[in-house]
C-alpha cells in the first residue's frame, strides 16, 4: 500500500463507521410496503428471540400466527405478542395454508429446515430461515434448486453477521488492506455449561433437547461456530479445500450424541490461510474468540465490538500518518490496539429482519440468502463428517454455486 493511499484510507479507523453500500441501503427510508403479516414456525428461544425484534419494528411486521408442536411453547409465544391473539397451529403445514400469512420465519430443529423451507417457498411464503441453512449437503443444494424457481420469493438465512456493523467494517479493513495478507483465523465458542434445557416428562427429552442428538442436530459446528464459518466465506469470498476434526464426548456422559469438544481445522489452499474452529462445554474461560490474523495486523472480535492491533511496521506508520498530516486522532488502547468500531450498535437480529423487509419490498437478493447459505451449510456438514468418521473431508466442484441477481 503506497503512504499516500495509507492516508486517504486512515479515515476507516480515525473517523465515524462507514458502511458498505449493502449495509446503508438497508437503513435507508424504507420503501412503501405496508405490514407483513408473519407466521413463526418453531416457538423456543431463537423464535421468541426473532418475536421480540419484530415486535420492536411494528410497522413492518405483525405477528399472526405461531406453530409449535410443544403447548408451552405455544403459550409463551402467546404472551409475547396479546394484542395480537394470532392463531396457533400445531401442524406448520395448515400455518401454510393461510394465505394472509405473507412471510415465515423457521427457528425449528435442524433437520427440519429443508422439508418446511421447501413447503413454504410452494406455498408462496418469503422466508426467513435460521442457520444453519440445511441439516446435510444434498438438502442444500435441492434447496438451491428450488429458490431458482421462486424468483419472486425472498428466502434469507439467519447468519446475522452480515447485517452487523462491526463485522461489515472488519470485512471493509480487510479489503482496504489493514491486516495485509491474512494467514491465520482462530475462532473459539466455549462455554462451562451442559447445553441441556429441562424437560418436563421424559418423551419429550429429543423435542426440547434436540441439539443433544444427531438426528436433529448438527451439534457444536451448526449451533455456534457456523456464524464465524461464514462470516470467512463472507469476507474473503472463499469457502475451505480441506477440512480436518477432531472430537468427543468428553467431559457429559449423559447420553447425549453430539460431541461436547471439538475442533475444526479448514485450510483454504487458494487464499493461503488455515482456519482453526474449536469450542467446548467444559470450560468458559476463553468464552467467544474470533482473530484474524495477517501481515500487517490483526482483529480481535468479540459479538459487538473489536480491536484493530497493527503489527510494529504498520503501527509506526500510522502514528507518522496522524502526526504529519493532522489527521483525526486515533485512539489506542492500554495494549497498543485501536477501536474498530465507536459507535453503539443492536443486536444483529434487528439488522438482519430490517434488511429482510426492504429486500422484499425491493424485490433484491439478501446479501445472506440460499447460495451463500448453501456454502456455509456444506461447509458445516463436511465438518461434522470429519469429526464422527475421524477422516478428512475435501471441497468439490459441485458444491460451488453461481448466485443469481
Amino acid at each position: 500500500m503506497s503512504r499516500r493511499t495509507f492516508i486517504k484510507q486512515t479515515g476507516v479507523l480515525a473517523g465515524g463507521l462507514l458502511l458498505h453500500s449493502e449495509l446503508s441501503n438497508a437503513f435507508a427510508v424504507p420503501k412503501a410496503l405496508g405490514i407483513l403479516n408473519v407466521g413463526v414456525i418453531g416457538c423456543g428461544d431463537r423464535g421468541k428471540g426473532l418475536m421480540a425484534v419484530m415486535n420492536e419494528a411494528k410497522d413492518q411486521f405483525r405477528i399472526t400466527g405461531i406453530c409449535d408442536v410443544l403447548d408451552f411453547r405455544i403459550n409463551e409465544a402467546r404472551k409475547m405478542i396479546p394484542d395480537e391473539k394470532p392463531t396457533a397451529y400445531k401442524d406448520y403445514r395448515q400455518l401454510l395454508d393461510n394465505k394472509s400469512i405473507d412471510v415465515v420465519i423457521i427457528a425449528v430443529p435442524l433437520n427440519m429446515h429443508y422439508q418446511i423451507a421447501a413447503d413454504a417457498l410452494a406455498a408462496g411464503k418469503h422466508i426467513y430461515l435460521e442457520k444453519t441453512m440445511t441439516y446435510n449437503i444434498p438438502q442444500a443444494q435441492n434447496l438451491v434448486a428450488l429458490a431458482a424457481k421462486h424468483q419472486g420469493q425472498i428466502l434469507q438465512v439467519g447468519h446475522q453477521y452480515r447485517y452487523t456493523p462491526l463485522y461489515f467494517k472488519v470485512k471493509e479493513m480487510i479489503e482496504k488492506g489493514y491486516l495485509g495478507k491474512v494467514v491465520q483465523i482462530d475462532c473459539r465458542w466455549d462455554r462451562n455449561w451442559n447445553w441441556r434445557r429441562a424437560v418436563p416428562e421424559p418423551s419429550l427429552e429429543k423435542k426440547i433437547n434436540w441439539r443433544m442428538y444427531k438426528e436433529y442436530s448438527g451439534g457444536l459446528v451448526a449451533e455456534l461456530l457456523s456464524h464465524q464459518i461464514d462470516f470467512i466465506n463472507w469476507a474473503f469470498n472463499t469457502h475451505p479445500d480441506q477440512i480436518l476434526a477432531a472430537g468427543g464426548i468428553d467431559y457429559y456422559k449423559d447420553g447425549r450424541e453430539t460431541f461436547d469438544n471439538v475442533q475444526v481445522l479448514f485450510r483454504y489452499a487458494k487464499d493461503g490461510m488455515i482456519g482453526n474452529f474449536g469450542a467446548t462445554c467444559g470450560n468458559a474461560h476463553d468464552g467467544y474468540i474470533f482473530r484474524i490474523k495477517g501481515t500487517k495486523g490483526m482483529v480481535s472480535l468479540l459479538m459487538d465490538e473489536g480491536i484493530y492491533y497493527p503489527e510494529r511496521d504498520a503501527r509506526k506508520e500510522l502514528e507518522t500518518v496522524d502526526g504529519v498530516t493532522g489527521a483525526t486522532k486515533i485512539t489506542w488502547n492500554k495494549d497498543g490496539g485501536i477501536p474498530i468500531l465507536k459507535e453503539k450498535t443492536r443486536d444483529g437480529s434487528w439488522y438482519a429482519l430490517t434488511d429482510f423487509y426492504q429486500c422484499i419490498a425491493q424485490k433484491k437478493q439478501p446479501v445472506s440468502n440460499v447460495y451463500t447459505g448453501a456454502t456455509t451449510a456444506i461447509c458445516v456438514h463436511l465438518a461434522n463428517n470429519a469429526l464422527y468418521t475421524n477422516t478428512p473431508e475435501t471441497w468439490k466442484s459441485t458444491y460451488n454455486f453461481q448466485r443469481q441477481s
